[in-house]
């Protein structure tokens, strides 16, 4: 008696798509010739909405035929506009061998690796896990201990980026001799001490190679290396100057992108320090040119100083409520000091560094509130922000280098003289008055001995004046347009360099 066999058709059409799959690696090799293209469509493990497209294009090598790999992703592939380049996400590339594939899943890889080394034709389990799929406009969640780890090994990779990256510079023919030299001038001077300052009558030098204006000018601390003005102008560049022998420049540091508004000179007198509107910070070698410490911050930079204790240490404020310390060793920053502000324009140490003042652009109606901050270096505390209370802000900020007071410029056309100590007092008896500020950033310093305050004015005349009376001493047709910036020589006493707005720079004698 046969029995007959009846099949049912109950299966779940959901469990036989499952079960098809599509064929390995290896089969799909040997299955395509050489000369054809058949396109194969996957969805990879893991991902729902994304797919990926093999093409099978025929390389140069007549051996092996190559493989084409393109991922596309299936939002660019809905997009309006079918021009989307897909090489910055994904990958498209042709290798000459057919053992090598570029593939934008990590997971995917090792699933297709699996079965392409699976032998005797036996099958294995493909094992993955399920990578995150990045949504347009949706940004995942990141702990805040993690964000503090990335930021803190992005800023040291950032910096060692900059440890090895160098700075453009541009070499005088005798650059290298004139910068390690000791000028036959300066040599008598070096084994006495500082002299009575003098008021300077003729030009010495003009120079003329900055294309835009000069924001500031410093001569080098090292009193055998004196020699040598920093320039930081509008240009981009920063600038050494021989201005004590031959008036020309030694070397030119294009570092940064945007405006250089603040330079300072290393302790040491080998490292310039600089910062500028495209918010970079950069130490350089000035010998060999190299980004000892180059940084990204978060703002445009407008003022920073070295702390006049650790040459390690210094503080940088700009457009930004923040002012920040740094370290150069750990390329990071120590402490943040937060005012309700919007620019700091000049920062000033007082003695041994332990405390610093701000000069920002916050007035008020009938008096001026936070115009000048003083500040706490080690607790970041704020000590005071009732010091000025006229309606004017502090384009700059000077320390006088015998007494316990500073002075401060301001747009009211005058100087005004405080005590360095607490509560920092306004001395009401004095005002150096009679230049011109006009909403230039003019600065003011005093002469190394004490006994001459100078400062520009924007009518290019440069103004001395007596520390003890107040009085106008002499005045100086120094320019044509605004003069921003006039610096005794440290060592020579009756030397002056002074810049303008149109980027020349003066020396004086």
């Amino acid at each position: 008696m046969s029995s007959s066999l009846v099949a049912y058709d109950d299966s779940d059409p959901e469990a036989e798509t499952e079960k098809t799959e599509v064929p390995s690696t290896s089969s799909r090799q040997t299955s395509f010739p050489s000369s054809s293209l058949n396109p194969v469509q996957y969805f990879a493990p893991g991902s729902l909405r994304t797919k990926s497209t093999y093409e099978m294009q025929p390389t140069e090598n007549t051996d092996n035929f190559g493989i084409s790999i393109v991922c596309e992703d299936l939002s660019e592939h809905y997009a309006p506009n079918n021009n989307t380049d897909l090489t910055s996400p994904y990958c498209r590339r042709a290798y000459s061998s057919h053992t090598a594939l570029s593939m934008p899943y990590k997971n995917y890889e090792q699933t297709s690796s699996s079965s392409r080394n699976s032998g005797n034709g036996t099958s294995q389990k493909r094992m993955h896990k399920d990578s995150p799929t990045t949504i347009k406009g949706i940004r995942p969640y990141i702990p805040k201990r993690l964000r503090q780890e990335n930021s803190s090994t992005g800023g040291k990779k950032e910096c060692e980026q900059g440890e090895s990256s160098n700075c453009h510079v541009k070499l005088d023919v005798s650059g290298k001799q004139t910068m390690r030299k000791i000028s036959e001038i300066i040599k008598p001077y070096l084994g006495s001490k500082y002299k009575v300052t003098e008021i300077p009558k003729s030009l010495v030098f003009h120079m003329f190679k900055h294309s835009s204006p000069v924001n500031e000018i410093q001569w080098c601390p090292v009193r055998e290396q004196s020699h040598m003005l920093l320039s930081a102008s509008m240009d981009k560049t920063i600038k050494v100057w021989d201005a004590v022998d031959t008036g020309c420049c030694l070397k030119t540091f294009s570092c940064h992108s945007c405006a250089v508004r603040a330079a300072q000179w290393s302790s040491c007198g080998q490292k310039i320090l600089s910062g500028g509107f495209d918010s970079m910070l950069h130490l350089t070698d000035v010998e060999t040119g190299k980004q000892i410490f180059s940084s990204k911050n978060e703002f445009r930079i407008s003022a920073l100083k070295f702390h006049p204790a650790d040459s390690n240490i210094f503080v940088c404020g700009g457009f930004s409520p923040e002012v920040k310390a740094w370290d150069i060793r750990t390329c990071k920053v120590t402490r943040v000091y937060k005012a309700a502000i919007q620019q700091t324009l000049d920062i000033l140490f007082l003695t041994e560094g332990k405390e610093f003042l701000t000069s920002t652009d916050a007035v008020s109606r009938d008096s001026a509130d936070r115009t000048i901050i003083a500040w706490d270096f080690q607790s970041a505390a704020k000590i005071s922000n009732q010091i000025f209370h006229e309606r004017y802000t502090c384009p700059s900020l000077a320390l006088h280098p015998r007494e316990s007071v500073f002075v401060a410029q301001t747009n009211g056309n005058y100087m005004a003289l405080f005590s360095s100590q607490r509560p920092y007092r306004i001395n009401k008896k004095k005002r150096y008055e009679g230049h011109k500020v006009e909403g230039f950033a003019v600065c003011c310093e005093f002469s190394p001995d004490g006994t001459l305050l100078v400062t520009g004015s924007s009518d290019g005349k440069v103004f001395f004046y007596n520390y003890h009376s107040a009085r106008i001493i002499r005045t100086l047709s120094a320019h044509k347009e605004a003069c921003v910036n006039a610096k005794f020589h440290p060592v020579l006493p009756s030397l002056l360099a002074t810049c303008d707005w149109t980027g020349e720079i003066k020396i004086w004698q």
